[in-house]
């Protein structure tokens, strides 16, 4: 005789603790350039350009702030400009 002990299967259907909440679709942010009818940022701007630094010096993602894929380039090489030319810091303070 053999007196294995075999585990009980769980059914996880009728689980309410595993129930997901449904969740609202985010509000779309809107390109804050596009809408002013910015052409082109400028590296000098550095006013402008500190709202897309972290406080580590980090550039902020385009799902973060919300700019299109266009102004994000445009952003992404203002900011390199202006570390380059010591209008912004590489590190944070």
């Amino acid at each position: 005789m053999d007196n294995k002990k075999v585990p009980a299967k769980k059914d996880f259907s009728g689980d309410d603790k595993l129930a997901k909440k449904p969740r609202r679709p985010m509000k779309r942010k809107v390109c804050e350039f596009c809408e002013k009818g910015i052409a082109e940022i400028d590296y000098k701007d550095v006013s402008k350009l500190r709202k897309y630094i972290t406080e580590k010096g980090k550039i902020i993602s385009a799902r973060t702030s919300g700019c299109c894929a266009h102004h994000q380039r445009q952003l992404t090489v203002a900011i390199k400009r202006a570390r380059m030319v010591a209008l912004l810091p590489f590190k944070g303070e």
